[in-house]
C-alpha cells in the first residue's frame, strides 16, 4: 500500500485518485493506495513533526511506500524537497519515500494540462495554458477566472474530478514538479512490483 501525506482536505482524495490512475497506466494493479494523511503545511514543516507523520504513515497496516506532496508556496522546491527527503529517509527505514513540492500549488498541475479539462467542472472550452503554469501565485484563482460564469474553483468539489480527468502526461511537459512526481511514482511502482 502507498500512503500519501498531503496538506489539504481536497488532496486527501485527489492525490490517491491520481496515483491510482498513474499506476494503472503503468500496468500496476496490485498496489493499494490509502486516502491521504492530511497534515497542514505549517505543521508538517515544523521540526520533528515531519518525522512523526512519516512514522505514522510507515506504521499503517500494509504500508509499503510513502509519498509526500505539499505545495511549495514561496519555498524553492529544489532546496526544501531534498532537505525533507534527507530528514525522512531514516524514518522510512528502507521503505520507498517520495517528497514532491508542487510549485507553487498543486493546482498548477491542472493548469499545465488545462486543455484536457475544457468543459469539465465549469472550465471554459476556449481556455489555453499560460506559458509557465508553475509561476502562477494563485492557481486556484486562475482556475476560477477561467471557468464559466457562476462557477468557481473549490478544491473539495473540483480537485478529485480534475485529478481523474486531466492529461497528466501532457501536463508534465509544462510542470517540472509533476515530472518529478511521475518519476518518483515510477520508481516506487518498480520497487513494489
Amino acid at each position: 500500500m502507498i500512503v500519501p501525506i498531503v496538506e489539504g482536505h481536497a488532496e486527501r482524495e485527489s492525490v490517491p485518485v491520481l496515483i491510482r490512475r498513474i499506476l494503472q497506466d503503468k500496468g500496476v494493479y496490485r498496489v493499494n493506495v490509502r486516502s491521504g494523511v492530511r497534515v497542514p503545511r505549517d505543521k508538517l514543516l515544523k521540526p520533528e513533526e515531519f518525522e512523526r507523520r512519516l512514522e505514522f504513515a510507515r506504521r499503517q497496516p500494509g504500508a509499503r511506500a510513502i509519498t509526500v506532496i505539499v505545495d511549495a508556496d514561496n519555498d524553492c522546491p529544489r532546496d526544501l524537497g531534498p532537505r525533507l527527503l534527507a530528514r525522512g529517509l531514516p524514518v522510512a527505514a528502507g521503505m520507498p519515500l517520495s517528497v514532491v513540492l508542487a510549485r507553487v500549488e498543486l493546482e498548477a498541475w491542472f493548469i499545465a494540462g488545462i486543455e484536457s479539462l475544457r468543459g469539465v467542472g465549469g472550465i471554459r472550452e476556449d481556455v489555453s495554458p499560460p506559458g509557465d503554469p508553475e509561476t502562477i501565485a494563485d492557481a486556484k484563482g486562475w482556475l476560477t477566472r477561467h471557468m464559466l460564469p457562476g462557477y468557481s474553483y473549490m478544491p473539495v468539489d473540483n480537485q478529485s474530478g480534475f485529478a481523474q480527468r486531466f492529461d497528466y502526461v501532457a501536463a508534465a511537459a509544462r510542470s517540472r514538479s509533476l515530472r518529478k512526481f511521475l518519476k518518483d511514482l515510477t520508481e516506487i511502482a518498480q520497487a513494489l512490483a
